[in-house]
Order: structure tokens, then C-alpha cells, then sequence
């Protein structure tokens, strides 16, 4: 592993105690306990490449001006056998730190030689850690806070696997409670009204263009008010819905296709039960295996497909349930099971198995957790959850620390909601269907590199405005497009030198033009970069850090010319457009953005 920042900070410290060494030998100052400074990189590079703030949280222990102290540490520094070159004292106190020119050589040198390893770090040390991201109800399409919990999931799984951690991706499938039981009552209703009179004349009109039959009968029917009446302009239509169910054309095709497969009216003189369970047994696999699809095309592979079923299944559910019991965590209640949540620091308790017996929706989830860190011993288990989550969220950490685990081993990444802008305005339809956009209509629409870029281009807790007609313009103004336009103006550069006879053959290295060291800069900046995004769970910062490191090398190729410079000059800007490259493109495949080497 190789980080350069990381080294020059751990300099700077080592530079910082030795000086302090030599004063309290000399008896320039008291020899008293300091506590902790800090190293950071100021905005300004003019400033210093480094700045310590020591002699500002030293003042009151050495009884002493900061700045008469920073004064002492600048005069007592040595800087023999280290990467810099010189300090000097700011303000009102700081130690700003200059970096020599071996540090920058190192840089371009190492991130050549580490190729595709260019940014791995070992933050993470090996442990496991399981991201649960996306966990769409497999009852309808994925819609487009799926695509950015997706994004942003798979990113920051890339993004954990880079800073050292054995990740696994996992989809939760709830196939099972009440949503299952209204996918079943949905389909149930759509396939008797095809059976209907109605129905009859619809498939005979439609014959085989299933787009035509769905539209025609999602175009004709009704649905009640909140008061259970139907509207004026709704009374003749020969179909109506309740509230309570899927509306959705997926519902009417999933209908008739198993009208088709099975004999027309076959099911229609069956129980209510049995033709629900039918349905159910067709269409929920389909789904299944149509989100799997859908997520592969946005190129998204999980490891685990995890089902709600299992538990139930293999009794894990009610084993949750005896464990909570036994701990005594939990009372009877007007028949119901519920659980001590205020002995946790919850602000009420709550229902684990309700009067009838059945349990709640959360107990299911406490059962699929209790896996994830029990069973399956992950060290970590990550959540990639929409904004609505918050009270889910803590009645978790509370059944967890019930269970005896430690609610610190579950941490929740709190996804807020997008807004599509279509010609300067909010936009929820497809202009293709008029329907709702859902993943697979945006992806008709927009680039899988732009779609995931964008979803990724500010942190999940920030409200998202995706402007769908910037995502296909080859401008600068596009960021995927600067990005990628970026990488393959690098390509040229290399390929051009190539074509020449000329290409960089390892040796030494220099730099001393404001844009190759800013360039080099940014460079040295990924594995830090990677360390800190990995702490904050921050894919979002690979978007920006790529944007950056393509401004840096734009100003770089504006500004120093390879063809026509001297052979040194020459192998020198050479080394560093592959540093550049490999950087470029190392940081856009955590995001599984392509990085083209022509455009």
C-alpha cells in the first residue's frame, strides 16, 4: 500500500517531535505532556503543502505565545533525509510545511509502477462487512430511488473493498407479509376481470399486442375516493380496483400471460385462496429474476440474494422472538407481544406479534440482522435505506442491543429522494410510455455511465436533482462527459508520443511547473481520499475527486506542452499523463463508469 499524504503527515509529525525534543533538551521549553495537533493540507498550496496547528493547543501547557513557539519549532527543525524542504510560521500561529521536489518525483513513479493498485489501502484490515442496498419489493419495477440506492450502494461497496474491507452485496427479497399478500389480491382481481365480460371484449379488440390490452385496461378503470365513492368521470368504466392493491400495467401483463399459459378461464372457477396462490407462484419468480436482470444491465452483480421466506422457513422468525422472551425484554398487552423498547432508550415500545398471533413487519428484519451478525458473523452490516427509514432504523438498534448485540455493528446510510428535471422543470413521467420513470426507462433514456455518475454526485443524505437532459450532453457542462473526455484526451496524448517512437521508459522524473505539481498533487491525494470516503460512507466523494483530478489535467495539457519539449521535459510529462490515466481510471471503476481511451 501506498499513501503518500498519509506519509508526509506522519513526517511532519516525526518533524515536529524532534524539534520539540531538542527544545526541552536545551531547556527552551518545559518539559510538559501536549496534546494532540493536528496536520492538514490548507486550501491555499501557496500556504504550504502541509499546515500543524502544535503551537496553537501547546500555548497554554508551555505558557507561551503561539506564535514565539511555532517561531522555536520552525528554528529547532531539521530536515535531513525527509521529503521537505522548508516551514514557516503564519497567522497566528500555524507551522506551514513545504514539500521538496523527490515527494512529487515519488508520487508519479509509484502510481506508474502500482497500476490498477493505485489507491488500495488497508484501512479495513480484512473485515467483513455486508451492504444491503436496493431490497425492492419484487411485487412491480424499480423505481428511481432504487436506481440512486443502487448507485450509490454498489459505489460505496467498491469503495469499502478499495480501503481494505471484504465486502459482500446482498438484496434482501421480501417475498413474503403483506405485500406479497396484496401482489397476490392485485393479480387475483386483474385476471377475473379478464375472465369478465368486459375482459373478453378488451382481449378480442387487443388480440396479441399486449402494450394495446394494458393500456386499454389500466385506461379503463376505476378507483375510489378515501371516502369509497367512485369519481363522475370514472362511473362507466367496466373495471375498477380498490385502493389497496397494485395498479401498476405490470400486474395486467403478469395476468394475462398466465391467462394465455393456462388455458384462458382455467383458474377463474377455482378458490379465492388457490388462485391467489397460483398467481403469486408465477409471477413473484418472474420479478425476482426480472430485477436481477435489470440490475445486471446497470451493472450490478450481488453476491447473496437473501429471502424473507428463509426465514420464516427455517423458524429464525420465532426464534428471534424466544430470545427476546428469554431476555426479558418483553409483555403481554391486549393479546399482543411487545417489546421493552424504553429500557433501550426508545422514545415508546412497541408490537412484536400482534393480538392474531402474526408478527409485525419488523420482526422478520430483527430475525434477518440477528443473520447477518450472528449467523454469518459479518463484522459490520451496512444499510442502503430511502428517507422514510429513520424510526425503522432506530427500533433495530434498540432489538439489537436487546438480543445482546452490539448496535454499533450496524450502521445506516439514510438515502433522500430525487427530483427528475426534464427542459428546466420536475418531470415523473417517461416521454416514451407516459408512464412513471422507472430504472429500466431511464436507462433507455440516459447513459448507465451518466446515470451512475449523477446518482453518486452529492452525498445520500442530500436531496438529488437529475437533470436528464445534461446527462446526454457531450459538453463540459455534462461532469460524466468532462470526467471521461479527461481520460481519453490522456489516451491521445500517449497514444500520439507512441505513434512518434516516444513513450516513458522509467527513469528519473521532474517537476516544477505550477500545473504539473498541482496535477501531481491531486494525484497523491486518492488513497487519503479513499480512507476518508470509506470512514464517512461517502461514494459521493469519487465523483468529485475525479471531476477535480480532470480540471487538474485540463490546466496541465493547456499549459505544458509535450510535443516539441526537450527529452527529459518529454519523459517527465509522459510519466505523469500515465499517473494521471491510471489514477483517472482507477477511481471511475469504483463507480463502474467506463473510461474510454477515445472520444
Amino acid at each position: 500500500m501506498y499513501n503518500a499524504v498519509e506519509e508526509a503527515k506522519a513526517q511532519v509529525k516525526e518533524l515536529i517531535m524532534n524539534a520539540l525534543g531538542r527544545l526541552v533538551k536545551e531547556e527552551k521549553i518545559p518539559a510538559e505532556p501536549l496534546p494532540p495537533f493536528q496536520v492538514t493540507i490548507p486550501a491555499d498550496n501557496s500556504h504550504g503543502d502541509f499546515s500543524a496547528n502544535t503551537a496553537l493547543v501547546s500555548a497554554k501547557a508551555l505558557k507561551s505565545n503561539p506564535r514565539a513557539i511555532a517561531q522555536m519549532i520552525a528554528d529547532a527543525m531539521e530536515f535531513a533525509g525527509t521529503d521537505f524542504s522548508k516551514v514557516e510560521v503564519a497567522g497566528p500561529g500555524f507551522l506551514n510545511f513545504f514539500i521538496g521536489e523527490s515527494w512529487f518525483e515519488g508520487v508519479v513513479r509509484n502510481a506508474v509502477a502500482m497500476g490498477e493498485d493505485y489507491g488500495k489501502t488497508d484501512l479495513g484490515k480484512g473485515k467483513r462487512v455486508l451492504v444491503e442496498f436496493v431490497s425492492a419489493n419484487p411485487t412491480g419495477p424499480m423505481h428511481i430511488g432504487n436506481a440512486r440506492g443502487g448507485a450509490i450502494g454498489d459505489s460505496l461497496s467498491s469503495l469499502l473493498q478499495e480501503a481494505g474491507y471484504d465486502v459482500s452485496r446482498e438484496f434482501y427479497i421480501n417475498d413474503a407479509g403483506n405485500q406479497v399478500a396484496k401482489f397476490g389480491k392485485s393479480l387475483d382481481l386483474r385476471y377475473l376481470q379478464l375472465c369478465s365480460e368486459a375482459g373478453q371484449k378488451v382481449i378480442a379488440e387487443c388480440g396479441s399486442d399486449m402494450e394495446k390490452l394494458t393500456k386499454t385496461i389500466y385506461d379503463q378503470t376505476s378507483t375510489p375516493d378515501e371516502e369509497g365513492n367512485i369519481p363522475e368521470e370514472q362511473k362507466n368504466f367496466p373495471f375498477t380496483m380498490p385502493n389497496d392493491v397494485y395498479l401498476g400495467m405490470d400486474i395486467i401483463e403478469h395476468a394475462k400471460n398466465y391467462y394465455d399459459l393456462h388455458g384462458g378461464k382455467a383458474l377463474a372457477e377455482k378458490s379465492e385462496e388457490e388462485r391467489r396462490k397460483a398467481l403469486v407462484d408465477y409471477a413473484l419468480p418472474l420479478n425476482e429474476k426480472r430485477l436481477e436482470e435489470d440490475l445486471l444491465k446497470y451493472r450490478i452483480k450481488y453476491d447473496n440474494w437473501f429471502k424473507e421466506s428463509t426465514l420464516h422457513n427455517n423458524g429464525a422468525v420465532k426464534a428471534v422472538i424466544e430470545k427476546l422472551k428469554a431476555g426479558g425484554h418483553t409483555y403481554e398487552k391486549d393479546g399482543a407481544l411487545w417489546l421493552k423498547a424504553t429500557d433501550f432508550g426508545g422514545d415508546q415500545d412497541f408490537v412484536l406479534v400482534r393480538s392474531n398471533g402474526f408478527p409485525t413487519y419488523i420482526v422478520p428484519d430483527i430475525a434477518y440482522h440477528y443473520d447477518k451478525l450472528i449467523t454469518r458473523g459479518y463484522d459490520k452490516a451496512i444499510n442502503v435505506l430511502g428517507a422514510d427509514h429513520h424510526g425503522y432504523v432506530q427500533r433495530m438498534r434498540i432489538a439489537l442491543s436487546a438480543l445482546g448485540i452490539d448496535d454499533k455493528r450496524l450502521d445506516v446510510v439514510i438515502m433522500q429522494m430525487v427530483m427528475l428535471i426534464r427542459d428546466g422543470k420536475p418531470c415523473k413521467l417517461s416521454k416514451r410510455s407516459g408512464k412513471a420513470i422507472t430504472l429500466t426507462t431511464l436507462l433507455d433514456e440516459v447513459p448507465i455511465d451518466a446515470a451512475r455518475f449523477v446518482f453518486n454526485q452529492r452525498n445520500a443524505d442530500t436531496h438529488l436533482e437529475f437533470d436528464l437532459d445534461l446527462a446526454v450532453e457531450e459538453s463540459s457542462k455534462n461532469p460524466v462527459f468532462y470526467v471521461q473526455y479527461a481520460h481519453a484526451r490522456i489516451c491521445s496524448v500517449i497514444r500520439k508520443q507512441a505513434e512518434e517512437g516516444v513513450k516513458y521508459e522509467g527513469g528519473e522524473v521532474s517537476y516544477s511547473d505550477p500545473a504539473e505539481l498541482a496535477l501531481v498533487r491531486k494525484i497523491a491525494e486518492m488513497p487519503e481520499m479513499i480512507n476518508t470516503a470509506a470512514k464517512d460512507y461517502d461514494p459521493s466523494a469519487l465523483t468529485r475527486y475525479s471531476y477535480e483530478l480532470a480540471q487538474n489535467f485540463h490546466k496541465f495539457y493547456d499549459s505544458c506542452p509535450i510535443k516539441g519539449a526537450e527529452p527529459d521535459v518529454k519523459q517527465s510529462r509522459l510519466a505523469l499523463c500515465d499517473a494521471a490515466r491510471i489514477t483517472l481510471r482507477n477511481v471511475l471503476a469504483l463507480l463502474k463508469v467506463e473510461a474510454p481511451e477515445r472520444m
